[in-house]
């Protein structure tokens, strides 16, 4: 069999796969809570599969090999910052509370949780606009990843690439909701874990070990061997912090603790996704071996599938495109379902007041899942930068608006609803203004709007009326 044709067979089997789990799950489907949420019944060790499948994404892979291939071994520094506090730290402080708040609440989104928390209309209709136009441009760094790995692994056009892959996604996710993005998840980050293991294995093997590509990397230059490298520490210390406490204000991976079963299965899960988010390491090492092994690149989101097409047989590079599709296909998938959510339920449902049937509601959620993806779709097919850019910016505006008001929701009765909209809008503007000035000082917007965001939660809240005790007494379970 033709190496074109093993990639067609793997890749074949793997589709069939997702879309008859979508089918299955479509079964399942009764009302929005099951298309969002799953019924809230989800077990650990799906969810927490399902978060590492959502939080790695072709943009991790693809992205986080680019950044090794551009910056060399300092970037392993941003994986070991993902995996103690975008993973572990989450799971700890957020999980558990998340779980019990939003279930007392009755909220399903993360905008639906900060106006109900808060009692703040307009924090739902802000909150879920700012989700829905920055998770579109995430969105646009998956399909960008996924289309590199087709382009370079199997010589497919990047257009068609990305064309294929944004059809499955929206297929099985307007089918099955967030069952079938779940339970596709959990399969995939068992394919993306084989995949990257394969491929690290097969990189150390060809460059001579790790102490060869460290020697060789030094040769090159001392800043890809170095910490904190070419970047300096602005650099390095900015994205660490996207990519680690951009996670907890992002609605895609929050929403796992919403559906988990019970609060009594959060230590398993917390364990399994530590575990499993560990593979963060390995795109970020096998990009620093891929600029030993091919120095030549232009473009550093193509050194992971040159790096893979080199070192693995057909039937490997199969695996690790399934792997590397897997990673994009469970990220965009739980983007979909949060977007469909913000709009249908925060904006059309809650916001402006309209009176829909549950019926309808699961309906236009599948549509409107369906329309994102298609932009999604049409502005990836000409994207503006490299992958990882382009997620650090849509991150660092989502977590600026929606960080504080998470944690602040769930751990501090005196925020109010002036304090969470103040921090909310200053967060966001802060990003946004920081970004484009071109990040002064090498320092992302990220950091910036969060501390603005900080102090504004803070400082108006404690100027401002608090929200009545009966409130607090329902949100925190005392009554």
């Amino acid at each position: 069999m033709s190496d074109i044709g093993i990639y067609i067979l793997v890749l074949s089997l793997y589709m069939m796969l997702l879309v008859g789990i979508g089918m299955i799950a479509s079964r399942r489907m009764r009302n929005s809570e099951d298309f969002y949420l799953g019924g809230r019944s989800v077990g650990p060790w799906v969810t927490s599969l399902s978060f590492v499948a959502a939080y790695f994404s072709s943009v991790v892979i693809i992205g986080g090999g680019g950044f090794g291939y551009r910056f060399g071994m300092s970037t392993i520094w941003i994986a070991a910052s993902n995996v103690l506090v975008g993973i572990a730290l989450v799971w700890m402080i957020l999980g558990r509370r998340i779980r019990l708040f939003t279930a007392r609440l009755g909220t399903m989104t993360v905008p639906g949780f900060i106006a109900e928390r808060f009692k703040a209309k307009e924090a739902r209709v802000f909150a879920a606009l700012v989700i829905t136009l920055f998770l579109i441009i995430y969105n646009v760094s998956i399909l960008k990843g996924m289309g590199h790995a087709f382009e370079g692994l199997m010589g497919i056009p990047y257009i068609w690439a990305v064309l294929l892959s944004g059809a499955i996604i929206i297929l099985y996710v307007s089918l099955g909701g967030y069952l079938a993005v779940v339970w596709t998840g959990f399969f995939q980050a068992w394919i993306m874990g084989l995949g990257l293991i394969l491929l690290t294995v097969a990189a150390l093997k060809a460059v001579g070990g790790l102490t060869a590509a460290n020697v060789a990397l030094q040769a090159m230059d001392p800043g890809l061997v170095n910490t904190p490298g070419e970047w300096g520490w602005a650099g390095l210390i900015s994205y660490g912090m996207i990519v680690s406490f951009g996670v907890w204000g992002m609605p895609q991976l929050m929403v796992r603790f919403y559906s988990i079963k019970s609060v009594s299965v959060l230590r398993v899960g917390t364990v399994v996704a530590t575990i499993g988010g560990s593979m963060a390491v390995l795109p970020f090492l096998n990009g620093a071996i891929a600029r030993v092994l091919h120095p030549e690149l232009t473009n550093a989101d193509m050194a992971i599938p040159t790096l893979t097409k080199a070192v693995l047989s057909p039937w490997g590079g199969a695996i690790f495109l399934a792997g590397v599709v897997a990673a994009g296909m469970s990220t965009f998938a739980s983007v979909l379902i949060i977007t469909s959510g913000a709009v249908v339920r925060d904006v059309v449902q809650k916001g402006l007041g309209r009176e829909i049937t549950e019926r309808q509601v699961v309906r236009y959620s599948r549509l409107v899942s369906a329309l994102v993806g298609a932009v999604s779709l049409a502005i990836a097919l000409r994207p503006p930068a490299l992958v990882l850019v382009l997620m650090a910016f849509s991150w660092a505006a989502i977590a600026s608006t929606c960080l504080w008001p998470m944690l602040f929701g769930l751990y501090w009765k005196r925020a109010t609803r002036w304090g969470v909209l103040a921090s909310m809008g200053g967060g966001l503007a802060s990003a946004l203004i920081w970004i484009g000035l071109g990040s002064p000082y090498g320092v992302h917007g990220f950091i910036p709007g969060l501390l603005v965001s900080l102090v504004a939660m803070v400082v108006v809240s404690l100027f401002t009326e608090r929200l009545p005790d009966d409130h607090l007494a329902r949100v925190w379970g005392e009554q």
